[in-house]
């Protein structure tokens, strides 16, 4: 069974590593349960520790995080962390589904022209792909 979801990747992501913000914006690869996958221009040592914004509603999602594993894949950095904190894992797991909502807003009226309120396709989206989206 699969635990990572494909993770809209037009949702910015940032990260601050000991006093230096690195913006890795447009580069959210992977999210499970308990941490996400990132491409970034820069190393991160494995067990380095991190802090991790997304910002896809008001309050944005913010979590410490622990670098697993950071390997070179051409010109950048794949970068795999794992949450410090349970409850935060459970927080992103709802910004995820906001992300994917707010993908999907954008994707109607890239597509079908309509603009829809976020209320309208959070409602679309749970009909369509909530049944899918794994637990």
């Amino acid at each position: 069974m699969r635990h990572f979801i494909r993770h809209p990747t037009d949702i910015p992501i940032n990260c601050i590593m000991r006093d230096h913000y690195y913006c890795v914006r447009n580069a959210l690869l992977d999210v499970s349960a308990g941490g996400l996958s990132f491409v970034t221009d820069n190393y991160i040592p494995p067990g380095e520790v991190i802090h991790v914004n997304i910002y896809v509603q008001d309050p944005n999602f913010e979590a410490e995080c622990e670098v697993k594993w950071c390997r070179r894949v051409n010109d950048s950095y794949h970068v795999g962390v794992k949450f410090k904190d349970s409850a935060e894992a459970f927080t992103f797991r709802m910004v995820e589904q906001v992300c994917h909502i707010e993908h999907y807003k954008r994707r109607v009226k890239a597509d079908e022209g309509r603009d829809i309120s976020s209320e309208q396709a959070a409602r679309e989206w749970i009909e369509k792909y909530a049944p899918k989206f794994p637990r």
